[in-house]
């Protein structure tokens, strides 16, 4: 009697964060607070709210404007936003290749991010990131839904709070250094992985997959 054929291997399925991950964010959300500021009458400390891009928009601007003014000043950034901070922003190095490395190994890409839905499809599309789906106004822990609903098993990010989601969603956790959250940050965190940036991703993908 013939063994039965063994189960295929899970597609592999892995999501990435955006600001700051895949795309340079800092110079079209500090033009974006500029605007905003300037409409409110309000100084923004742009450098430090730039620093480490990551938290949501009404928990960066929370500091600075009174309760009653959070709601509709994120409203009011998210319709400036896509005037000033989508032509600006560059994609990082080693972004198109880290994409490029999932569907060499016949993965699906996800984009998991805090930034509001539509924007971050924006970026996808005006940078042609090769990316099956986009998930976005999805923050911390809150990211590990996500990531178990689509079945990844890899995450990316930047920052220590991709690192929560990735580890409450039971997932492989990837750092890279091009965010403003240090390595020893990352690794207190509970990252698995620290990387300099995407570009050594693909390197490393090999070698997890045991391929190469």
């Amino acid at each position: 009697m013939s063994s039965p054929a063994p189960a295929p291997a899970p597609e592999l399925v892995v999501g990435f964060d955006l600001d700051m991950t895949l795309i340079n964010t800092v110079p079209g959300f500090a033009a974006t607070l500029e605007a905003l500021g300037a409409e409110l009458g309000v100084g923004f400390p742009v450098a430090e709210l730039t620093r480490r891009l990551g938290p949501p928009l009404d928990v960066i601007l929370r500091p600075h404007l009174a309760e009653e003014a959070i709601g509709p000043a994120v409203d009011r950034f998210r319709e400036l936003y896509v005037d000033h901070s989508i032509t600006p922003v560059p994609v990082l190095p080693g972004a198109h290749e880290a994409l490029a490395a999932v569907r060499r190994h016949g993965g699906r890409v996800l984009v998991v991010t805090g930034k509001f839905a539509p924007n971050a499809q924006r970026h996808v599309d005006h940078l042609a990131l090769d990316v099956d789906h986009v998930e976005g106004t999805v923050w911390g822990v809150g990211k590990a839904d996500v990531l178990r609903q689509e079945g990844a098993s890899v995450y990316v990010g930047d920052h220590v709070h991709d690192v929560e989601g990735a580890l409450a969603a039971g997932v492989v956790s990837v750092s890279v250094l091009t965010g403003g959250c240090t390595r020893e940050e990352l690794v207190a965190a509970g990252t698995h992985v620290v990387l300099d940036s995407l570009a050594d991703f693909p390197g490393w993908l090999d070698e997890h997959l045991g391929v190469g």
